[in-house]
């Protein structure tokens, strides 16, 4: 029943915050988390809808996210709490399961900052929580951790990349990387390719690749549409989104 309410809590608490000037640095629509916190006292909110298959086992999964939601608050200039939860529709062959995913709450770390070398390094630490509904939910305690990297090789040229490893209480946990280059096609529009994956149970190779575009509306408001693709495996996906910052005046 409490995981039930995340979703209306945060949709209201955005309401208590208005819009501001400041930069706005999104962790979607990619898989590559950013290396920017977002400004102290601010509030981000990050949300789009998702829909995905993967056919590699049997029998194959199709899941729609609707909606995703994360919120980032700048508890200090180089320190973001997150909040992570979305709605899920899922169908395993010839059961459907629908409900409130487990909770995911965290912080990122802004650990270096060198305007000299174009180069920012942080480190996202995430705890996953069972509080999801029957069939979403992961039945167990888990975590996610990544270093998130970027550097800017010209005005509008970017890369940014992850390491990161995850350990949901069984087998030896999942390595996971992701490499994003960002082009900049002009003040309002955004283009990135993007491949990604995982090494799952430290054995199983699984490589991924997904591309999108972004386009910010304002300074505060931008707004997203990406899709991937599996390379070793049958996976794909399709998503549209926004990110919105807020900050109390």
């Amino acid at each position: 029943m409490k995981s039930t309410m995340v979703l209306p809590i945060t949709i209201i608490f955005t309401i208590i915050f208005v819009q501001a000037k400041a930069q706005l640095i999104t962790d979607r629509p990619d898989q590559t988390e950013s290396s920017t916190t977002i400004p102290i006292g601010s509030l981000q909110l990050e949300s789009g809808i998702h829909l995905g298959y993967e056919g590699h086992t049997r029998p194959s999964t199709r899941q729609v996210l609707l909606p995703t939601i994360l919120t980032r608050y700048g508890m200090t200039k180089w320190i973001e709490i997150r909040v992570l939860n979305q709605f899920e529709m899922i169908n395993v062959g010839n059961e459907t399961f629908e409900g409130i995913s487990d909770l995911e709450v965290g912080a990122k770390v802004q650990i270096l900052k060198n305007e000299r070398f174009n180069t920012e390094i942080a480190f996202l630490s995430q705890a996953v929580l069972p509080t999801g509904s029957f069939g979403v939910t992961g039945y167990t305690y888990g975590v996610s951790n990544k270093l998130c990297v970027s550097h800017s090789l010209s005005t509008n040229i970017g890369v940014g990349y992850n390491f990161g490893y995850n350990y949901f209480g069984m087998d030896r946990g999942d390595l996971t990387y992701s490499l994003a280059f960002g082009i900049k096609i002009n003040n309002k529009v955004g283009f990135y390719l993007e491949p990604y994956g995982e090494v799952a149970d430290m054995n199983e190779f699984v490589a991924n690749f997904d591309a999108g575009f972004t386009y910010l509306k304002n300074e505060n408001l931008q707004f997203d549409f990406s899709f991937g693709t599996g390379i070793n495996q049958k996976m794909n996906y399709l998503s549209i989104g926004y990110s919105w910052l807020m900050q109390k005046q």
